[in-house]
């Protein structure tokens, strides 16, 4: 599966956003061929707003680029602040219950060389993901990786914000091992899921 992540900084009216999404750019999305669900997250007092629309192929994913360009301007002026677009493929996507809005929501940069990226995915898989999906309040888990880039972010939900803090702070102490093994480390979102759809 692939993966279009809008992620909007500054943002001036995350309700109003929220709304746009629900009433406006989701509808659309059922329209569009391969789509596969989208999620949708706030961190307010951080003035942060994400989209993540998921795709069955790349060429889906490609196909609805321009049906949504136009509503996606239209929500940046509903919004306001700064518009970044990134394209992953989801390489991991751990269900233990579906996230509802509510939910917490980590989201933490990862970069690696390209090489890299199925060696380590292979250890983020046997090792690291037992780990996190053992934690108490764990929901979901979504790795997503540019492997041209070696760009990537890991979104993992929670029941409560408790649970992912605690979570949050056994990553940190991990960290040593991803370093080690050529992950660097980027910014750490901590959100609210504020709306979902499913097809």
């Amino acid at each position: 599966m692939y993966t279009r992540v809008i992620t909007i900084t500054d943002a001036d009216d995350i309700d109003g956003g929220i709304a746009f999404i629900r009433d406006t750019v989701a509808p659309l999305l059922r329209q569009q061929h391969g789509y596969r669900g989208l999620t949708a997250s706030a961190d307010r007092a951080g003035r942060t707003f994400g989209v993540l629309s998921m795709w069955e192929t790349e060429a889906d994913r490609e196909a609805s680029d321009s049906a949504v360009a136009k509503a996606r301007q239209e929500g940046l002026r509903v919004i306001g602040g700064d518009l970044r677009t990134e394209n992953f493929e989801l390489l991991v996507d751990e269900i233990a219950a579906l996230p509802a809005p509510g939910s917490a929501l980590m989201v933490t940069r990862v970069s690696m060389d390209p090489a890299k990226v199925e060696e380590n995915l292979a250890f983020f898989k046997s090792d690291v993901l037992p780990r996190i999906s053992g934690h108490s309040g764990f929901l979901a888990l979504r790795n997503m990786m540019n492997r041209e880039t070696g760009e990537g972010l890991v979104g993992a939900a929670w029941s409560d914000e408790a649970s992912m803090k605690s979570a949050a702070e056994e990553a940190l102490a991990r960290r040593p091992e991803g370093n080690a093994r050529g992950v660097t480390f980027g910014e750490v979102s901590f959100r609210e899921i504020v709306l979902t759809d499913r097809p």
